[in-house]
Formats: structure tokens, C-alpha cells, sequence
């Protein structure tokens, strides 16, 4: 494994972090514990030692403490590593109303983590709805505050925002790290590369999410890509091509991956043992800007499944839908899809079932047309 200064912190992280938004489940929110604490076993084995975790994840909703903190809280203990890790979680800046509130999380989150710290402490999902709020709340003297006390070491924030609003925040304290949205089609969204290279010139150290954009570089390839990786110079898998990008910027401390397959931690970590800065060729970036043209041309929808759009209220699986829409164009085969479509999802999952209430896209970290596009996922596919 090869690792990177967290910015100006000095801390050597791993360039593979496990993001632990997606560990294998039992039903729709309970984590695997047996599946989930075998592929971190390995993970840890062969040096990972970055994880990622958030208040909500594996939650029923957004507005409750969901099972992935309370899982890596159990795992940590009974395997015995804390010291040997660095944990990272966040702060549900969306439920924060008072002051008092950011205090209560953070012990919330030290009792289901089982740890008196947390390393990297982040607010969560800084918008430009709440960033004022958070402020005049007094969240950075709240950070200050819980820093000195020895509650968490480094203090950091993660924004699905535009570049704008990232470079306010970034102004507005001296973060230790943050976490962005980076990968080879995400260059110019959100805090895009522009983003990336103001953070570094702070000695803001970078952790990088969505790697494969929600899977969807890695899973479903459109044939006009399938054929330029097959002519490439090197093979590489679609994920490998992926991560070698973004470990080819120095900028990027550590990418995060969630990984919920043992296949794909070992993937992953084999392409991480090759993960340094400036090592694609010239020939190499020329082959990955072609494959960004066709992509370009191809997706309907720039959805992540991050799945801050659920739980929809009246049942639609959004990021399916979504998922099912985005691959019938990317493949050319609409009708093989409609298959999947149908047989995969219940009836209660799919787009018909949209009432058009747009809650989920006052969620949407991507600001998508989420109900239009879930029109388009119906008359595509019926119902």
C-alpha cells in the first residue's frame, strides 16, 4: 500500500480509503456484519487505514443515525486496531438547529464509533442552505472547542456544492482536510479541479469521493468504450483506469471507495500498489480524454447513487430508476434493460409510483431533474 500526507497535517494515509456508505447489507439498511468485517479484514491486512463513515449511512433516512457507525464502533473494538486507524465521520449539518445539537452528535457518534476520538471530524454536505446557519450557529468555535478537548484531532468539511460556495468555505477557516466529488467526468462540476488546486495550495488535505461515479465507470461499460480500453497500450480493468486517474494528481491525500465485495477490495488495493502521482503517460491521458467523449455523449443522468434522495415517500427505488435509465443509454439496448428493470425492482420501486412531490430534489446533492428523469425511466420501460 502506498500513502500520502493528509495536507498539512503530516499524517500518512492510505491512497485507498474504504468509504463505508455501501458495506454489504442484510435487506436495504442493516450492515452484513460477517461479510463487511471480512473484506475490511483484508483491507486493514494489506494497509488500508483510512475509513470513512457518516452519521446517516445504512439509515432508514436522513434525519436518523444509521448502522454503519454503529457496525465499525463493534468491528474496531473486537478486532483491537483504533490506534491503528484513521477514523473519519461527520456531522449531520442538516439536523443541526442550536448549538447544543452539534455537541449531542458528536457524543452520539463517539458512543456508536466505541472511541473517545475521532481523527478527521467533517461537516457534512455543506450547502448554501445551511452554511450561513452553521455559522451563526458557531460551529467553527463548536470545532475549536471539541479539538481542544481531545474529542476529534482534525477538522475538515465535505460539500456537494458548486466551486463557489467550496472556496467560501475553504476561506472561511483553516480546514485541515476536505472531501470533494472528483473523477474523470467530474472535472468541472461542484468543486472540480479548480476546487482541487485551491485546497492544495492551503495544505488542505484532499479525500476524494465518487471514484467510479456511483459505479457507473465501472459497471455497464458502452461498447465505443469497451473498445478504446481494449486498444490501449496497458490493460487495465475500467476501475483501474479510474483510480490511476485520480492518484495521478499529487493534490488527492486518499480516494475513497465503497467497496461492498470482496472482488472489489482486492481489485482495488492491487491497483492502488501502482497509485503514484504523474504515472500515466501522455498516450494514456489521450486514450481516458477519448473515453470521456463518448461518456459525455451518452449519460442521461449525472446521478452518483449517493442516496440522498431517499427514502422516497412513496417507495420509488430513485437511484435504480436512475441506475436503469443511464444504462440503456450507455449500452445501446434498451430492451434487455426493461427486462432487468422489471424482473429486479417491485413494483412499489419503480417510476411510476412518482408522485412528483420534489422532496428528492431538494435532496439531490447533483441538483438533478430528478422527476423528469424518472418520466423518462417510465416511458422508456412502462411504468
Amino acid at each position: 500500500m502506498l500513502y500520502r500526507e493528509m495536507g498539512k497535517t503530516g499524517e500518512q494515509v492510505s491512497i485507498l480509503g474504504f468509504g463505508c456508505m455501501r458495506l454489504p447489507t442484510i435487506g436495504m439498511y442493516r450492515v452484513d456484519r460477517n461479510k463487511a468485517a471480512s473484506i475490511l479484514d483484508y483491507a486493514l491486512d494489506k494497509g488500508v487505514n483510512y475509513l470513512d463513515t457518516a452519521y446517516p449511512y445504512h439509515g432508514t433516512s436522513n434525519s436518523e443515525g444509521g448502522d454503519s457507525e454503529v457496525f465499525l464502533g463493534e468491528y474496531l473494538q473486537k478486532k483491537g486496531c483504533r490506534e491503528e486507524i484513521y477514523l473519519s465521520t461527520k456531522l449531520p449539518s442538516w439536523l443541526v438547529k442550536e448549538r447544543k445539537d452539534m455537541d449531542q452528535f458528536l457524543e452520539e457518534q463517539l458512543k456508536r464509533l466505541r472511541t473517545d476520538y475521532i481523527d478527521f471530524y467533517l461537516l457534512h454536505s455543506v450547502k448554501k442552505n445551511n452554511w450561513n446557519t452553521l455559522e451563526d450557529l458557531g460551529v467553527l468555535e463548536f470545532l475549536d472547542s471539541a479539538m481542544s478537548e481531545g474529542r476529534i484531532r482534525y477538522i475538515g468539511f465535505s460539500s456537494h456544492d458548486d466551486n463557489e460556495l467550496f472556496k467560501n468555505v475553504l476561506d472561511s477557516y483553516l480546514w485541515d482536510m476536505c472531501l470533494i466529488q472528483y473523477n474523470y467526468l467530474d472535472e468541472e462540476i461542484q468543486a472540480g479541479h479548480d476546487g482541487l488546486e485551491s485546497a492544495a495550495k492551503r495544505g488542505t488535505g484532499v479525500a476524494v469521493m465518487e471514484p467510479l461515479k456511483g459505479g457507473v465507470l465501472a459497471n455497464h461499460i458502452p461498447p465505443e468504450v469497451r473498445e478504446i480500453w481494449d486498444k490501449a497500450p496497458v490493460h487495465r480493468t475500467a476501475p483501474e483506469w479510474a483510480f490511476r486517474f485520480l492518484w495521478n494528481h499529487p493534490q488527492i491525500s486518499t480516494v475513497l471507495s465503497g467497496m461492498n465485495t470482496m472482488r472489489q477490495v482486492v481489485e482495488n488495493v492491487f491497483t492502488a500498489e501502482d497509485g503514484q502521482p504523474f504515472s500515466l503517460t501522455r498516450e494514456e491521458t489521450r486514450i481516458m480524454e477519448e473515453v470521456k467523449k463518448v461518456y459525455y455523449e451518452k449519460i442521461l443522468v449525472e446521478c452518483s447513487s449517493c442516496g440522498y434522495c431517499m427514502p422516497c415517500p412513496n417507495g420509488v427505488n430513485i437511484p435504480q430508476c436512475l441506475s436503469y435509465l443511464n444504462q440503456a443509454a450507455m449500452l445501446n439496448d434498451a430492451s434487455n434493460v426493461k427486462t432487468q428493470y422489471h424482473f429486479m425492482l417491485k413494483d412499489t420501486e419503480k417510476a411510476s409510483r412518482c408522485a412528483e412531490c420534489g422532496i428528492c430534489e431538494e435532496l439531490c446533492t447533483q441538483k438533478l431533474p430528478i422527476r423528469d428523469k424518472l418520466k423518462m425511466a417510465r416511458e422508456k420501460f412502462g411504468r
